[in-house]
């Protein structure tokens, strides 16, 4: 990424972890006024999961866990932990710390990054800048989220598009400056704040009874405000890093999206000149699991053996803020 550093930023080791609660569009069906036909036409999800019991740091925790095992990683010589989140815990500890205590990285420090659906790309280059620094070896980078705990389940707008999820990598230094983490393209406007937010809970509105009651701890989003900006965004950024990069479509093995819309993804494709089955898809079986929804592609994609060493990926992402980026990341893992 940086053409002064001795090296890139690849990624060495995966995990990911989905809760066993399945929620169907039947279930949304017998809550509020919708259809399954109708979720599906308009955003592609026919699932998404629900954490029952626990937190953002225990879906981290068990993402992390399943890369520390697969992978047969120290937790001792992790060096930073990033956790990507709009749902963390708490306000404080940062959930990097609970995350950090439960996997035993007794060396590690860490922060959270609050950047809505874009975090994990915005944690991604966080981290391989830390790397690439030359201070550190090993930087866990984890996007994470608990929707379901801001989620107004009497709002049919918004209710139907989340789940929870959590998804991590680790990355390492390589001096082979054809692998790893090559560029990114990140963005925020702050104009965008009123069509997605969630109001109360902050210092701007404390929690009182009146917020309670207004429900302002959930999420408010302007759906159709929010989907005109996010389609030209998306595309636009993804579009830029391939002309800044000189690739081709063909140059390209899978546009990586945020799952948050089905239209949106293939507005994205459609822009790089990509062909459906080169756009890694999950949002069916997740819905939109914010932070996490782009590892816990690159996770399942690499498992199913759909993805190689070397090749070209465009990770995209679109969210609250307005935030939204575009990353060029080469694949490091053998299989």
């Amino acid at each position: 990424m940086s053409q002064s550093s001795k090296y890139n930023a690849a990624i060495t080791a995966i995990g990911m972890y989905v809760p066993e609660t399945i929620l169907d569009n039947k279930y949304f069906e017998k809550i509020v006024e919708t259809s399954d036909e109708w979720i599906r036409t308009r955003t592609g999800i026919s699932e998404r999961r629900k954490l029952d019991n626990g937190a953002t740091s225990d879906l981290a925790v068990k993402a992390s866990q399943d890369l520390i095992n697969t992978y047969k990683i120290n937790p001792e010589e992790i060096d930073v932990i990033i956790v990507a989140t709009v749902t963390p815990d708490m306000f404080f500890p940062a959930t990097a710390c609970i995350v950090q205590n439960k996997i035993g990285a007794s060396n590690a420090w860490g922060f959270d990054l609050s950047a809505a659906c874009s975090g994990f790309l915005f944690a991604l280059h966080s981290g391989a800048a830390l790397i690439e620094s030359g201070s550190f070896k090993k930087v866990l980078v984890i996007g994470a989220d608990k929707m379901s705990s801001i989620v107004d389940y009497t709002d049919r707008n918004t209710c139907i598009l989340f789940g929870d999820a959590a998804a991590a990598v680790l990355l390492e230094p390589t001096e082979d400056k054809s692998l790893g983490l090559v560029d990114s393209i990140l963005r925020v406007d702050g104009t965008g704040e009123s069509s997605l937010y969630m109001r109360g809970g902050g210092s701007l509105y404390p929690a009182t009874h009146e917020t309670v009651d207004k429900r302002w701890h959930y999420i408010y989003q302007d759906g159709k405000a929010v989907f005109k900006v996010a389609v030209k965004g998306m595309a636009d950024v993804s579009y830029e890093i391939m002309q800044k990069h000189n690739l081709k479509s063909e140059d390209i093995a899978y546009l990586v999206p945020h799952q948050a819309n089905l239209r949106i993804i293939d507005a994205t494709a459609e822009r790089m000149g990509l062909s459906k089955d080169k756009v890694m898809i999950n949002i069916d079986k997740y819905g939109n699991t914010t932070a996490a929804t782009i590892p816990l592609c690159l996770v399942e994609y690499h498992r199913d053996g759909k993805i190689k060493k070397g090749d070209k990926l465009v990770l995209a992402a679109f969210g609250a803020g307005f935030t939204w980026g575009a990353s060029l990341l080469v694949w490091s893992l053998d299989h």
